[in-house]
């Protein structure tokens, strides 16, 4: 397969151009990190983006950071670091989990997979943080939208598009995105030993509260003997709280008050915290399972209803499973690669999203790893692909067949 490396937002443009006059498709890569997410492409080209790579404007006053698609992500966080700043929103690493190496992504691609973590109850995701780009379509024509501040009200949103389109759209070369102060305290307040319906209603209770809570996730008994900074022989239900130092005192104070009918729970220290939360982000607990005899689901329903759609499933013994997002997201491994149906039939009684992260080679799985649209949204999904890149040059097929 020809590699194409463009290294200059121009470049990108002629790349394009010349797939459109040939007739050829673009597997659209940066560093690969997530290459196994989604359908796998067949494509005549692969365009790498690792060539449009450096951050182009950084003001930590004003936090705002504008990087080219290819920057490793890596960079982003230890430059941000260095200023006491952050993404708030906390995107995952998909690498060791994909069978990967860690802390390979991208910009672009966080932006095209519109990553988050466990604070995106609080913080959001990707799109939320997304400002502006300037990028390629399909048509080979370059566009812009948003800009280099917060408040950009300018033209249409598409930020919001191409946030998860995986490269579907359009050739992101530069991207420009919020930052925020990172919180100079952390801690967390741990549960141990309580049931899914027991934390479930621990967890609603808390994200209700006036204690700020911008974390809570629940991890059984199976999954928390690996998790790491909270390892033991019983579950965990964890609280994050950030801020200043006093307040995260007071409203721990307010928490362990609020939650004392579940049980005494115990502060961690926020090293601890960290790579706890860490943890949770990147699935730690389900990167080892055996990748030729469990499939890696991401389940997104209520979090009023996570418990209940667990309990449902009726997991066998092998099978495991811990919640994020105040138990708005299951991270299930489940044994073999013909889940599909199971997983899916049960989200239709109580409304959600079920994506395939990881299911072993020539599962049938595999043919549907993105939750199937309805008929209105696949002619809307088709409109906007036509409009976008109407020859279906750019990643075709990588969400559903004939998208």
């Amino acid at each position: 397969m020809n590699r194409l490396k463009p290294e200059n937002a121009q470049q990108l443009e002629d790349t394009v151009k010349w797939a459109l006059s040939s007739g050829s498709t673009l597997e659209i890569l940066g560093s690969g990190s997530k290459k196994a997410l989604g359908r796998e492409v067949d494509c005549s080209c692969q365009l790498d983006l690792s060539g449009l790579r450096g951050i182009t404007l950084y003001e930590p006053a004003e936090l705002v950071l504008s990087a080219r698609a290819g920057t490793p992500l890596q960079e982003v966080i230890e430059t941000l670091r260095a200023e006491n700043q952050y993404l708030a929103f906390e995107p995952l690493d998909y690498g060791p989990l994909l069978k990967g190496q860690s802390d390979t992504g991208t910009v672009g691609g966080m932006i095209a997979s519109n990553l988050s973590g466990p604070r995106r109850l609080k913080a959001g995701a990707a799109r939320d943080h997304f400002l502006g780009f300037s990028a390629v379509s399909g048509r080979g024509e370059t566009f812009k939208s948003g800009g280099r501040v917060v408040k950009n009200v300018t033209g249409y949103d598409l930020m919001k598009l191409l946030a998860g389109s995986f490269g579907t759209l359009a050739v992101m070369s530069d991207v420009t995105f919020k930052v925020l102060p990172a919180p100079p305290e952390e801690k967390s307040y741990l549960l141990a030993g309580l049931s899914d319906a027991e934390a479930s209603r621990a967890m609603i209770l808390a994200l209700n509260s006036a204690c700020e809570v911008s974390s809570a996730a629940h991890v059984p008994v199976s999954v928390a003997r690996d998790l790491k900074g909270c390892a033991g022989e019983k579950s965990v239900t964890a609280f994050r709280l950030e801020g200043h130092a006093p307040s995260v005192r007071y409203r721990l104070d307010r928490l362990e008050k609020l939650l004392e009918s579940f049980g005494k729970g115990r502060i961690t220290a926020t090293t601890e915290s960290r790579v706890l939360w860490s943890s949770l982000r990147d699935a730690t607990p389900l990167q080892d399972e055996g990748s030729s005899l469990h499939s890696i689901w991401r389940v997104s329903v209520s979090p009023a209803q996570g418990w209940r759609y667990v309990e449902a499933l009726n997991l066998g013994p092998e099978e495991r499973c811990f919640y994020d997002w105040g138990g708005g997201l299951i991270w299930l491994s489940l044994k073999g690669g013909n889940n599909a149906v199971k997983v899916r039939e049960l989200l239709e009684k109580i409304s959600g999203h079920a994506s395939l992260v990881r299911a072993p080679v020539d599962a049938p799985d595999r043919k549907i790893p993105t939750q199937p649209l309805g008929a209105g949204e696949h002619l809307l999904f088709k409109r906007i692909k036509q409009n976008f890149d109407p020859e279906g040059i750019l990643n075709p097929g990588r969400l559903y067949d004939d998208l």
